[in-house]
């Protein structure tokens, strides 16, 4: 069977093209989806959603599903729904300005959203995400890809959270209507600044919901997996190994290199980053004697494969270093104040990120919904690709619910 929905940087084992590691951290496709999905479609209703009370949307479900899972090739969606506008945007909030993309469906959006790109070169341009805005779009919202520099930096900083609620600030208030609010979609590393973003009193009382697809919650435990491949299900359970994708380690290395005291730290790290990300099995041996004593320490805990030595090593980083890892933990946050539903999805076959921490996410936040799936990296789902489908059209189908629970944007 044909994937359905993936994260095409969550490989289980590293994602190469003569050694390249890939660089993308958005959603990713088949290029043909499953004849099943057809038949899921017209089956839902009756066989999967006892409990659902609309068997149109679980129709619709199936048929966003199929789309996502077609990318830019033809679906039943498609031909059923006018092609999305795709319209370049400037907006300021609070003297701040910034640019984006909004996408707005041809027969009238019923909600709106802000996208936030994924850790890719190609930010909102990234063909991936534009094929995932479009299903969105096709799905009756209206949707707002902001531009987020550091993201096509491949970075993840604690000020992408504001500008995260600068754009959920923007897109409520050209929303109007009522109850002027948003959902919010981030994937991976963008799911913590999205997540503190709503947290955000101001900014939180905006967002409507927020769909996380393979997020983090614990930085320690975030860190330590991508170095060693280690994770546990609960912090006194045992230790799990699967073997980590090295993108996430190399992008810890560009994410925090401007951080070191040292020039010649800053020199050689940002040096082996890019030698890593163009061809994993690069030689930095010549780098690594370069070293100082910052250096040295970030280096050994990029080299270690002990998950009992990870606190020390974290702890023995530059004191920035750490000062930035506390801002995006979301372990150290209150999300009893969390007022958005939390929609997450998660692989177990994660490899960038484990999916315990979408199971300690679901754990905290006052209203969760968690799907774990098997699979969302792998090209064939095998065995387990129908019972993965029905989980993923479940979490389409519980954000389609929030769409109609939502007042319409007078966009």
């Amino acid at each position: 069977m044909i994937l359905t929905l993936r994260r095409s940087s969550s490989r289980a084992s590293p994602n190469r093209k003569n050694g390249r590691l890939d660089a993308g951290d958005g959603m990713g496709w088949s290029t043909r989806p499953p004849s099943w999905l057809a038949i899921l479609a017209l089956a839902a209703p009756v066989a999967f959603a006892p409990g659902a009370c609309s068997p149109s949307r679980a129709i619709e479900a199936a048929q966003v599903l199929a789309d996502v899972a077609a990318g830019e090739m033809p679906s039943r969606l498609k031909r059923i729904r006018p092609e999305p506008t795709r319209t370049p945007v400037i907006y300021q909030v609070a003297g701040r300005r910034h640019a984006g993309d909004i996408y707005e469906p041809g027969d009238g959006a019923e909600a709106a959203l802000v996208l936030v790109p994924g850790v890719a070169r190609a930010g909102k341009d990234d063909p991936r995400l534009v094929a995932f805005a479009k299903t969105l779009a096709r799905a009756r919202f209206a949707v707002l890809v902001p531009d987020i520099a550091n993201l096509r930096a491949l970075k993840v900083s604690p000020a992408d959270a504001g500008n995260i609620a600068d754009a959920v600030q923007y897109f409520a208030r050209r929303g109007g209507g009522k109850d002027p609010s948003v959902g919010l979609v981030a994937i991976s590393y963008a799911v913590g600044p999205a997540l503190l973003a709503a947290l955000d009193e101001d900014t939180g009382r905006r967002v409507r919901f927020v769909l996380a697809i393979g997020g983090y919650y614990d930085i320690e435990a975030l860190v330590t997996f991508f170095t060693t491949g280690y994770f546990r299900e609960r912090p006194d359970g045992p230790w799990r190994h699967l073997a980590p994708n090295a993108y996430g380690k190399w992008i810890f290395v560009r994410n925090n290199v401007h951080r070191l005291s040292e020039r010649a730290d800053r020199a050689a790290l940002a040096a082996m980053a890019k030698r890593k990300l163009e061809n994993v099995n690069a030689d930095i041996a010549d780098l690594v004697a370069k070293l100082g004593r910052e250096g040295r320490a970030v280096h050994a805990l990029l080299v270690n494969a002990d998950p009992q030595r990870a606190p020390a090593l974290i702890a023995a980083l530059p004191g920035a270093v750490r000062a930035d890892m506390a801002a995006l933990d979301l372990k150290q946050q209150d999300f009893s104040k969390l007022a958005a539903r939390l929609i997450l999805v998660h692989g177990r076959d994660d490899a960038i990120i484990p999916y315990s921490e979408s199971e300690a996410l679901a754990a905290v936040a006052p209203r969760a919904d968690l799907y774990v799936v098997d699979s969302l990296a792998h090209v064939d789902l095998g065995l387990g690709g129908l019972v993965d489908t029905i989980v993923l059209w479940r979490a389409v189908y519980r954000l389609l619910a929030e769409r109609d629970a939502a007042p319409p944007p007078a966009l």
